[in-house]
């Protein structure tokens, strides 16, 4: 029979939605030394393994199931642990799980634009974000940054390397910040030219040098468009201009972002490539707590390099610079066409450099003037999803 104590004083409530990803299962790994924060809210897609074994472990009141394909056996596991909690099931599960009254702060850990309302909508309930669903960010910017402002919520990065720009900042005052210096790994194909790219496999791309992450991000990491995506979310996340922000190739990922000041002072945070930490950092902020994350051993990280990236071979990044920079609707025109071409590609309907050409066709087809409210944001996601899949083959 499953059984939960009841709720301890003085603990910090907080949900996920998307806690059997990767960033999601990594929270709970931050959780389980974290004995003051108390999990009382996840979800998760169809992973039931995952769902199981967070309510045995974290006695966790309130669950959501967004697969409607793996309800029936989602209820019949339930039963049979004779769970006495809230189950809640599709995307209205996801915006139950986020704004529920019990929680002070929600993990935004789901992948893609599915995060986008559910995150608007605890904002709009006074919810502290721990963002690592950077959509959010990247097609509806303005629209939650002026949100949270009005709400007076934080939201705190989770991305490691807005982690590190929030933590750096911490040395000086916004109004002496002169450029954000954004790191990037290189991904698995770095140095390689676009012959080379035009015969990558899934299997290929899907092998990233350094980093544990979910098929999407790992893909966009390896077409730089997750640096892109990254720029667009450094710009609302810390309020700078495109022209601010540096893309530097560190193909260690040691450091995992640096911020200039104006008297030329270069502060930055080094740690392992673990997202435990900036999970952690998020979670306690502004305090820090005992590590989660182990030990960078500086003596054999030895070296720490930089390059300059290859805009010519990798796209991407030019072409999310320029979304940000044309204004509109056109950041999420470029999300939505990216999630849409990635999720072509890993279902092999389309080849690797098809990628960034459906991006390019996207964002040439739809109109940056249109104002970015939440309608029109979510009407162009559904158009550009449209048009990106009439230009896969077969």
């Amino acid at each position: 029979m499953w059984f939960c104590p009841g709720l301890e004083c003085n603990v910090k409530n907080i949900s996920i939605i998307g806690a059997s990803g990767s960033i999601g299962t990594q929270t709970l790994e931050v959780l389980r030394s974290e004995k003051e924060i108390k999990l009382v809210g996840a979800s998760v897609h169809s992973n039931l393994m995952v769902l199981r074994s967070m309510i045995e472990e974290f006695c966790v009141m309130n669950v959501a199931v967004t697969d409607l394909k793996v309800r029936d056996d989602a209820e019949l596991m339930l039963s049979t642990m004779g769970y006495g909690g809230t189950v809640h099931y599709g995307a209205e599960g996801l915006e139950a799980i986020a704004t529920l009254d019990e929680a002070q702060v929600v993990v935004t850990s789901i992948v893609g634009m599915a995060g986008l309302t559910p995150t608007i909508k605890a904002i709009e309930k006074g919810k502290d974000i721990a963002l690592a669903n950077k959509e959010t960010l990247v097609a509806a910017g303005g629209l939650v940054t002026d949100l949270a402002r009005e709400k007076g919520v934080m939201i705190l990065p989770v991305d490691s390397e807005h982690s590190a720009i929030f933590q750096s900042l911490r040395a000086g005052n916004h109004s002496e910040l002169r450029k954000i210096l954004l790191t990037a790994s290189g991904g698995p194909f770095r140095g390689k030219d676009r012959q080379f790219l035009s015969k990558v496999t899934k299997e290929m791309a899907l092998k990233h040098p350094n980093w544990a992450m979910g098929a999407k991000i790992t893909i966009d990491s390896s077409t730089l468009m997750n640096k892109g995506l990254e720029v667009i979310e450094a710009k609302w996340l810390f309020d700078v201009d495109y022209d601010d922000i540096e893309v530097y190739v560190h193909p260690e990922s040691i450091i995992h972002s640096m911020v200039e000041f104006c008297d030329n002072s270069i502060i930055a945070q080094l740690g392992t490539p673990d997202m435990t930490l900036p999970i952690q950092y998020a979670l306690n902020y502004p305090d820090r707590h005992e590590a989660v994350a182990g030990r960078l051993d500086l003596f054999k990280a030895g070296r720490l390099t930089f390059e300059k990236p290859d805009r010519e071979t990798f796209e991407a990044l030019d072409m999310a610079y320029e979304a940000g920079r044309a204004g509109g609707i056109m950041t999420a025109v470029l999300n939505s066409a990216n999630e849409e071409a990635v999720d072509l590609f890993l279902k092999d309907r389309i080849g690797y450099l098809d990628i960034t050409r459906i991006i390019g066709e996207c964002l040439r087809r739809f109109d940056q003037r249109i104002t970015p409210t939440l309608g029109n944001i979510l009407e162009a996601d559904r158009e550009v999803r449209a048009y990106a899949r009439s230009m896969a083959k077969g």
